[in-house]
């Protein structure tokens, strides 16, 4: 019987807010009082971040941080475009943001980092784009691993990005890559327009799966959807899973009610997010427990 290890618990801040500034280190102390092991911060150019700040209160309240584009992330800064047109612009961006998650004690940049988010070619996949990403993603792996940051990668729906959309394709651009500074998230809500067998999935990612972004197929609450848990569960047991389950989704009230909707998100899921992590980490643990 393969070991199992101790898992962490997280949350996204899109729990609770649309963008981080030093107004928001209070996140940091409440992911502790609601039992969390780890918070994910959404990075980007419009985004106030102050990493001393957030390295002190982090380590104070033993709170793991991770970093993930999610506010405004330019387009010319995807690493599949051609890396004659567009290799440094690219990578200056997202070792910018590493050096400043390292200063903040971040353990890991993770996201669609391959390409974008809103990336999407309505055509076949070609090899010069795989080599594209490829080439840029060891550079960065590389410089990451300078910083002990691990690149994660996460595979996407085909309705937010072309070029990786499921577990056979991330792990074929890892073996591509080849370097061991580079896991992969697996996104239960962006894996249920991709795959018919998510245990299969988890036993293929399962030499790099860093970790679990857990939400329903509608991005609410794990529990009562259309997501196998009990299959990923067991699958996660049987390969030893030792990593992240992070709670991801965005809250409805903020702004008016407007930011779930700037997501295209059109209904309710989490209003309050406290109640979210809650609900959300009883679910996972007694899972797990299991």
């Amino acid at each position: 019987m393969v070991k199992t290890y101790k898992v962490k618990y997280g949350a996204h801040i899109f729990l609770w807010i649309e963008r981080w500034t030093s107004r928001e280190l209070w996140l940091i102390e409440k992911a502790k009082k609601l039992g969390l092991d780890t918070l994910e911060i959404a990075i980007g150019d419009d985004v106030e971040f102050d990493a001393g700040n957030i390295r002190k209160i982090a380590s104070d309240e033993g709170v793991e941080i991770v970093i993930s584009p999610g506010g405004l992330w330019p387009m010319n800064t995807d690493l599949s475009l051609p890396v004659k047109n567009n290799n440094t612009i690219a990578l200056d961006w997202h070792k910018r943001w590493i050096e400043k998650g390292a200063e903040s004690g971040a353990t890991a940049y993770t996201g669609a980092l391959y390409s974008h988010p809103g990336h999407i070619d309505k055509r076949k996949i070609t090899e010069e784009d795989i080599k594209n990403s490829a080439e840029n993603l060891y550079k960065l792996s590389e410089f990451a691993n300078d910083h002990h940051v691990k690149i994660v990668l996460e595979p996407m729906s085909h309705f937010r990005v072309s070029l990786v959309n499921n577990h056979i394709q991330v792990m074929e651009l890892i073996k591509k890559v080849g370097h061991e500074n580079l896991f992969v998230l697996l996104d239960t809500y962006h894996l249920v327009t991709e795959i018919r067998d998510y245990a299969e999935a988890v036993k293929s990612m399962a030499p790099r799966l860093w970790g679990i972004h857990a939400c329903e197929n509608d991005r609410g609450v794990p529990g009562g959807g259309l997501i196998p848990w009990e299959s990923i569960f067991k699958a996660l047991k049987k390969t030893g899973f030792s990593g992240y389950f992070i709670l991801e989704t965005y809250n409805s009230t903020i702004r008016n009610g407007d930011f779930a909707y700037s997501r295209a998100m059109f209904h309710d899921v989490c209003q309050d997010g406290d109640k979210y992590v809650k609900t959300g980490t009883k679910f996972l643990k007694s899972n797990w427990k299991k």
